[in-house]
C-alpha cells in the first residue's frame, strides 16, 4: 500500500475531530441555553387540546 494513504488518512481523522469539536462547542454555547431548555421542556407539556 502507498505511505500516502496513512497521511490521508491521519488528515481525515483530525478533519473529523476539529468538525466534531466545532459542533461541540457550537451546541454548549451560553446563547443557546434558553433554547436547548425549552426544547427540552417540550415533551413534558401537557396540552388538553387530544382529549377534546
Amino acid at each position: 500500500m502507498n505511505p500516502i494513504w496513512g497521511n490521508l488518512i491521519g488528515a481525515g481523522i483530525v478533519l473529523m475531530t476539529v468538525v466534531f469539536v466545532a459542533i461541540w462547542y457550537w451546541a454548549w454555547r451560553p446563547r443557546h441555553k434558553r433554547k436547548f431548555d425549552a426544547m427540552a421542556r417540550l415533551p413534558m407539556h401537557d396540552t388538553d387540546e387530544d382529549d377534546r
